[in-house]
Order: structure tokens, then sequence, then C-alpha cells
């Protein structure tokens, strides 16, 4: 049976959300920076991404902490904005910009690794729960100087923690975001796992 047009009326502001945080999420500040700085194309060299911790790699820690709010931030505007109309929207919208940043249309579909967008959506959500995402990736980072372990067991707690201080759907989208972000990062795993892994602040060939 077709949906009666009131639900019609429900679904298209939602998929609306969607697809003005995908488009807002799939802007590539780090490779547009890394340009702009003269650095060239981020993505030939380190990982390959257009992340944060790989315009680390350029040598400019100014340009890699700006990529980090405007990741970051890309997906709290989503948040925001959506919030405007409703929750739903908002966490829609959150979503996708999260995917945006991961699979940008203009970069066929391969951007970033997602967790300075994660931590932006869910600061906005939540922010107590983004808050602790952020302390724990700084504590394991501290602790152990890689930062893809500490991007994953800091998105690993994300979930939780959206759930104790937030609720279900909040849980939820972390979930899903958090399920993305260890697909992307399975060649982290693997060299972590074999010992391999570069440490934070390791030099690395382009």
């Amino acid at each position: 049976m077709l949906a009666s047009l009131g639900d019609l009326t429900y679904f298209w502001p939602l998929l609306a959300a969607v697809v003005f945080g995908y488009l807002l999420g799939s802007i590539p500040f780090g490779l547009v920076l890394t340009r702009l700085a003269g650095l060239g194309d981020v993505r030939a060299i380190g990982s390959g991404s257009i992340g944060a911790t790989n315009v680390l790699r350029t040598g400019n820690k100014g340009l890699a902490a700006l990529t980090v709010l405007l990741d970051g931030g890309k997906g709290a505007v989503a948040v925001f904005l959506g919030a405007i109309y409703s929750p739903d929207m908002a966490l829609l919208a959150g979503g996708g910009a999260f995917i945006g940043h991961l699979f940008p249309l203009w970069l066929k579909f391969k951007g970033g690794k997602g967790f300075a967008t994660f931590l932006g959506v869910l600061l906005a959500a939540n922010w107590p729960a983004g808050l602790l995402c952020c302390l724990t990736w700084l504590a394991v980072a501290l602790l152990r100087r890689y930062s893809s372990l500490a991007t994953l067991i800091a998105s690993l707690a994300g979930p939780g923690y959206a759930y104790w201080f937030g609720n279900l759907q909040i849980m939820e989208l972390a979930a899903f975001m958090t399920v993305l972000i260890f697909i992307c990062h399975h060649q982290n795993i693997h060299r972590l796992l074999i010992g391999t892994e570069t440490k934070i602040g390791a030099k690395t060939q382009a």
C-alpha cells in the first residue's frame, strides 16, 4: 500500500535533512586548506586521507588544528541547523554530515576517516558525551601515542556515553558512526595488531 500524504509530508523533510547534512559534511576542508597553503594534495602523502591526522604529516600543525575544527564544525552545524526543526532532523543531518565526510561526492567517495566529524556531531547532540569522547581520546593518545588507537577507543566509548547522558536515539547514531569509523580504520587496526602503526610525532615518508 502506498504511504499516505501525511506520511510523505513527514518523510521528505527528514530526507532533506540527510541530504543537506551530506552536502555540508562532504566539504573537504583538509584538502582545501593544504592546497591554499601551497602544500599540494594531502592525499598524496601518508594514509592518503583528507583528515587532520594526515594534514599534520605535512608538518603544519596550525593547518591540522584548523582542519579538526572545521571538520568537527560541519558536523556540529548540521546538528544545530537540523535542531531548529526537530530532534529527529538534527540527528539525521548530523549523520548525513558524517557520511558526507567519509564519502564525499566531489572526491569519488574517498574522504576522511570521520573522527573529528564524529566529535562535532556528538558534541552538538549531547555535549557531555562529546566532551568525554574528547577526554578519552586525549588520555589514550598521551598514554600510548597512537592517534588511531585513541580514535578507536574513544569512538567505541561514544555510544555508551551517549546513552548515559543522552538517549537511545543519540546512542544509535553514535553506534552507527562508530561502526563506520572502525571500517575506515581497518588498515590502522591491522598495523596496530602487527606493531607497525605510526606513533604520534613520528615522521612518515610521502
